[in-house]
């Protein structure tokens, strides 16, 4: 039985996005989510996020300290998880902003809401500007054009995801894989590059060249845009934030008989 079957007092939760710029990106729905709710967490990457946040609401609770060096990230996920719904049992108003779009690679977000609904309180996830959306703008990218594809990185090596390289690709954590141990000074060991560029030269040439990206996190300074061939993956320095895009082959003709039946249907 959930605590709100047992009669518990009902809060609600609204789980936001900041944006990958906070004070520029957030939008209005977010932002009257964070003022208007009895208490706030938040946990963003970067000083300027957080010295924003702090100036809206100043009694905002950082859930950064819940990370620690060596600290399994699944253990830290529910420990944030925990903190914030303690006050929502409690029939308070709580909002947790994350940085960029809160339910992209933000484990805590959706198991918040679901967590949330699952014990009769009410549950909101607004939406923020996420690392893809600054990525297809800062690239020139229109995932309408041949499609997109978006895995995680470990993800897409370990279960070697099917995928089409005439369609762009898209993998997200590259900084990072291999790696479960959180790392304050984010020196993560990059062996794991090796084999990532082995699984990718299955699919694209020699020479094919990919861009490590990181969005723009303030005015003054540029994303990052470092192009690489793929076989020189396993030299390059991409950090917890990068991105890696690999561009897609040529599309090559379409098929000509559903061509000709498409053309025939659009016939008055």
């Amino acid at each position: 039985m959930t605590e709100g079957a047992r009669g518990a007092a009902s809060g609600t939760l609204w789980v936001v996005g900041t944006g990958i710029a906070p004070a520029l990106q957030i939008t209005g729905e977010a932002r009257s989510a964070l003022s208007s709710a009895s208490r706030v967490f938040y946990l963003l990457n970067d000083v300027v996020g957080r010295r924003w946040i702090q100036a809206l609401r100043p009694d905002a609770v950082s859930l950064a300290d819940s990370y620690a060096a060596g600290k399994e990230r699944l253990q830290t996920y529910e420990e944030i998880v925990e903190r914030v719904l303690q006050p929502v049992r409690e029939g308070e108003q709580v909002a947790v902003a994350f940085y960029g779009h809160p339910g992209v690679f933000v484990r805590p977000g959706h198991e918040l809401v679901r967590r949330a609904v699952a014990e009769g309180h009410r549950a909101v996830m607004l939406p923020g500007v996420s690392a893809e959306d600054c990525l297809f703008a800062d690239l020139g990218v229109d995932p309408a054009q041949v499609g997109c594809q978006s895995f995680e990185a470990n993800d897409f090596l370990l279960h070697e995801r099917r995928f089409d390289p005439r369609s762009a690709l898209v993998l997200w954590q590259v900084g990072v894989i291999g790696n479960r141990i959180f790392r304050p000074d984010n020196d993560y060991d990059l062996g794991a590059l090796e084999l990532l560029a082995e699984a990718l030269l299955e699919h694209y040439p020699r020479g094919h060249q990919a861009v490590i990206y990181e969005a723009q996190e303030l005015p003054v300074v540029e994303p990052r845009r470092e192009k690489v061939r793929i076989e020189d993956l396993p030299r390059s320095r991409p950090t917890a934030k990068s991105t890696l895009y690999v561009p897609p082959l040529a599309t090559g003709e379409p098929n000509e008989a559903r061509r000709r039946r498409l053309e025939a249907l659009a016939q008055p």
